[in-house]
């Protein structure tokens, strides 16, 4: 990072060192950072105010690179557009976007029925900028967070007869958001107002009542309750109140909306209860009790079994005797019996190379996500004969790239299609609606509804996306998706960036990135590393690389830098590295292990103080992390273990490269502490003179700050200070915007 000549470094902030001894299993960590949680005291928002003025001065020569990268994601971004209309019950909803302005305003127009079910399901002709017949707005963004610090939607809901939209908007960035109705009759707000909510809403089939989740002092969502419109909040129900600390809660409508459906699980093992609307009072039915273990979600509905009234089933989505999980039928009455005596028909047997992701219904098929070679694919079945001998074929949507991703992007229970999203690194977003499989048309139609535009005269051809592989130290061979501009050389000269995540069995899906494009018009070979820890290739891909073998993550990182080192792409000397929240933990522990094999390194929200976060309970999310990482409180084996790896406790007297940690002052999954207190330890600690950043979005949450603008700019200033690290600047000849 040069400044300009003559201009004296600007010295960053030094805290103030307030000893604390933290001690677990006879081991005691000093720590001298750790007063840098108090989050109301004024010395630590003016220190964390310092860091940003230290970063600002740093980085202010890459101002013209991060301007320039602003303009061409704003160049190649279509600002007045409209989402593909969605159908549900009588009304087709989509959103606008408008140029200069920086949320999204959603709308709805009346639909129509014809008696033409597939013509019935086609979306109305949309044009952007211009205005639909019959258009209604039902929430605009921007008038939303008019006066606002931020702003996020953080659910939405319509009753089934269109008449009311709930609406849940957090102005903090906390993820706390206040619940609001509407009466689109007449567009006025109804009185009942419920604060602090957390993500989730949905109606009841009769519109009388909102369900919501609410969350306890540890951010953990722990009740789901219902509110009688017209009532006083403070008389709303607890439906289900979750007390297990490691325990996640959520909600849903069954596709049938006959069922209040409870999910609560955690990453190991879940259980499913259910509410029928049509007998409340006969309370809530356990599924799966989670004493069995099994990790697994329920669908119940309606099943036509020949014997003409449709009968009750349950799909079940398992991994019992399977671990990479399969679809199974139960009749609820098996229910009463242990289960170890049920009946569960198999309807899409475990496979050691397809992980079935989940499963639903609508009123004629099956709906199937598996991942298959690291490809997230949809597939369909009829219900007719499920789990039978005469069950039906499996129908899939066949596209035509190697690296994509495929998705149901939703349904309705009694459409004719489904709608799904597609995306590849180089093809835009684009909508499909999949006609579903019929006697006539028994592969089925896939219809392209809408392809993202992209300005700015882009060409895919001007990109090439493959599939390599590293070598991991113990012979696993981890996937990597190697994208780069064609003109690119391969002489061991470009710069190159690897980002990673390997966490939560979340997949690294090949998608489309507006801003990515400029870094790979500045010749950076940009390599997604998909290692353990992540879902790439199976639920084995996850467990080998989570608690005591976690390892195995940041050392497959470490495998795919060697790889793009020596694919003769890039010169070894201009390597970066970058990562977000788990992926930030990974940067952390990549720094420690091997500093010398870049030259900077962007850990965004990033989780490298996570063993004191986990030793805490009380702190936010905490317990819940115990599945992914293990318990350190009770059992020592892990604590020393995850002590071995855990960033802020591994930082040494080494070089470190370039390191910018991106955060924000009210994320309430990694709190700023943790990156606070890192670059606080490595600046004390480093050999080297490269400098070490803090950039703190004051109004943010744990994406940052809200608003397109805003986003596309700390987009910018991410790849600015990699492009510039590496010296990679300047557009290829002929790339960049037309």
């Amino acid at each position: 990072m040069t400044q300009n000549s003559g201009q004296p470094l600007p010295q960053p902030p030094v805290a103030k060192k307030v000893r604390t001894v933290r001690t677990h299993h006879g081991d005691s960590f000093e720590d001298n950072y750790e007063w840098l949680r108090a989050k109301e005291s004024a010395d630590v928002v003016e220190h964390l105010k310092a860091e940003n003025d230290y970063q600002e001065a740093v980085t202010a020569h890459q101002e013209p690179l991060r301007e320039a990268l602003f303009q061409e994601i704003k160049g190649r971004t279509l600002e007045t557009d409209l989402s593909v209309p969605n159908r549900k019950d009588g009304w087709w909803y989509y959103s606008r976007s408008v140029e200069g302005k920086e949320y999204g305003i959603h709308c709805r127009v009346r639909a129509q029925d014809s008696g033409d079910r597939v013509a019935d399901w086609t979306p109305p002709a949309v044009e952007a900028g211009v205005e639909i017949a019959g258009e209604e707005i039902l929430l605009d963004g921007n008038v939303e967070a008019e006066g606002q610090p931020f702003f996020a939607v953080g659910g939405a809901a319509t009753t089934i007869d269109g008449n009311l939209f709930a609406f849940a908007v957090d102005n903090a960035g906390d993820e706390r958001f206040t619940l609001r109705i509407r009466d689109l009759r007449t567009g006025e707000l109804l009185p009942d107002v419920i604060e602090n909510v957390f993500y989730g809403i949905a109606f009841s089939p009769d519109g009388t009542r909102v369900f919501y989740t609410v969350v306890d002092d540890a951010w953990r969502p722990y009740q789901v309750k219902a509110h009688v419109l017209g009532t006083p909040v403070s008389d709303d129900e607890v439906i289900y109140q979750e007390d297990d600390v490691a325990m996640w809660l959520g909600f849903d409508l069954s596709a049938d909306r006959r069922h209040l459906v409870l999910g609560i699980g955690c990453s190991e093992f879940s259980e499913t209860r259910l509410l029928r609307f049509d007998a409340p009072g006969a309370g809530l039915q356990t599924v799966i009790s989670r004493d069995e273990e099994i990790l697994y979600e329920a669908e119940p509905f309606l099943l036509d079994t020949g014997v003409g009234t449709p009968q009750e089933r349950i799909l079940l989505t398992h991994n019992k005797d399977a671990i990479n999980s399969m679809v199974s039928l139960l009749d609820p009455a098996e229910l009463a019996k242990p289960l170890a005596e049920q009946h569960w028909a198999t309807v899409v047997a475990h496979s050691d190379d397809i992980r079935v992701n989940g499963a639903g219904v609508t009123s004629t098929h099956l709906i199937l996500s598996v991942r298959q070679d690291t490809i997230e694919r949809v597939q369909v079945m009829p219900l007719a004969g499920l789990g039978t001998p005469a069950q039906g074929p499996i129908v899939e949507p066949v596209f035509e790239e190697e690296l994509y991703t495929a998705g149901v992007a939703g349904s309705d229970y009694e459409a004719p299609v489904i709608r799904m999203g597609y995306t590849s690194y180089f093809t835009p977003s684009r909508v499909y609606d999949f006609v579903l499989p019929t006697a006539d048309q028994p592969a089925g139609v896939l219809l392209l509804r809408k392809e993202s535009p992209v300005l700015g005269g882009y060409e895919p051809s001007d990109y090439v996306a493959t599939r390599e592989w590293a070598v991991a130290v113990d012979g696993t061979r981890i996937p990597l998706s190697v994208l780069r501009h064609a003109s690119v050389a391969q002489d061991s000269t470009a710069a190159g960036l690897v980002y990673g995540y390997g966490s939560y069995e979340l997949s690294m899906d090949p998608g489309f990135g507006i801003p990515r494009l400029s870094l790979l018009d500045r010749g950076v070979v940009f390599v997604i590393a998909h290692i353990r820890g992540g879902g790439e290739l199976g639920r084995h891909w996850y467990d080998d690389g989570k608690k005591l073998q976690k390892k195995n993550t940041f050392t497959d990182f470490l495998a795919a830098t060697d790889w793009l080192a020596g694919s003769g792409w890039v010169d070894p000397a201009r390597i970066a590295a970058m990562g977000g929240s788990a992926g930030g933990l990974l940067m952390g522990a990549i720094a420690n292990l091997a500093p010398e094999k870049y030259a900077a390194i962007v850990a965004a929200v990033p989780f490298v103080d996570a063993l004191t976060t986990i030793l805490d309970p009380e702190l936010p999310l905490s317990a819940l992390e115990w599945e992914e990482w293990g318990n350190p409180i009770t059992d020592a084996d892990v604590y020393a273990y995850m002590k071995s790896y855990t960033p802020y406790e591994n930082v040494r007297a080494v070089a470190y490269p370039k390191i910018a940690a991106v955060t924000s002052f009210n994320d309430t999954r990694v709190l700023y502490v943790e990156p606070a207190k890192w670059v606080q330890r490595l600046r004390e600690l480093t050999t080297g003179n490269e400098p070490i950043v803090m950039k703190i979005e004051m109004d943010g949450g744990h994406g940052g700050a809200s608003g397109r603008y805003v986003q596309w700019r700390e987009r910018a200033w991410d790849y600015a200070f990699v492009a510039d690290s590496l010296g990679a600047t300047e557009l290829l000849p002929g790339a960049g915007l037309k």
